[in-house]
């Protein structure tokens, strides 16, 4: 069967955190995040949670509406869009000095230099170590006037990643913090214009040592709701 060959082809790792209410950050002004018990086996016969979330809730990805007007949803989307080769930029040590460090160009061109040209059509996605700070208040890092102080790609970075076709037809950016934009910027120019090429966003990622820098391919699952702006998601790395 294809499951069959998948498993004795590749290794699967997941790039989600576990959603918890518990540990989860909401990214502010989202709706709350609550796991209600709805059934027993003991009461009902079954076990049955009810939740109650956005769409953007933890691990998550972002269709083109969730910033654009008129832009595909999520049940407007190709299943294409969903599975994408993969490369991981790390700039892990720029993010650990710089909480605002934003990915540049030249971070690409060096990438280049040493891995070779990122496919067209990629998930690109930077590695800044931010899961660390998982499940705790450095996680959003708002200082005392409530701003957001996270890494991000710069939009020159973006513009040069679509206009070269390295997010080709099908494309994405992904990261380890609330969203590819940097925490500070709250224009989100990198989301708006990412969404504006039809393009999607895979937020909040976990488990990045376990993706290679080249080499995996990303399938992103999660409810396809009608009109979805994206959805809470699981999202695999086919690795091999």
């Amino acid at each position: 069967m294809p499951g069959n060959i998948i498993r004795e082809t590749q290794n699967i790792v997941s790039l989600s955190h576990v959603n918890d209410p518990a540990t989860t950050p909401i990214f502010p002004g989202d709706p709350e995040f609550t796991l209600e018990i709805a059934a027993t086996i003991e009461a009902d016969g079954y076990y049955l949670q009810h939740v109650r979330q956005g769409e953007h809730t933890g691990t998550h990805w972002g269709a083109p509406a969730h910033f654009e007007i008129g832009g595909l949803t999520a049940d407007q989307l190709d299943p294409a869009d969903l599975y994408l080769p993969a490369v991981k930029i790390d700039v892990r040590g720029q993010a650990g000095n710089d909480a605002d460090y934003i990915l540049t160009v030249a971070d690409l061109e060096k990438w280049e230099s040493q891995y070779g040209r990122i496919p067209n059509g990629s998930a690109v996605i930077a590695w800044t170590g931010w899961e660390s700070h998982w499940g705790t208040d450095s996680y959003a890092n708002n200082d005392d006037s409530g701003v957001c102080h996270q890494p991000g790609f710069s939009i020159e970075a973006v513009q040069w990643l679509l206009t070269s076709g390295r997010l080709g037809r099908q494309g994405a950016l992904g990261i380890d913090t609330f969203g590819p934009d940097p925490g500070n910027d709250s224009s989100y120019a990198v989301s708006k214009l990412l969404y504006g090429e039809r393009r999607i966003s895979l937020e909040n990622l976990a488990n990045l040592s376990a993706l290679p820098t080249t080499g995996a391919h990303i399938l992103v699952g999660g409810t396809v709701n009608r009109g979805g702006s994206g959805s809470p998601a699981t999202i695999y790395a086919l690795i091999g």
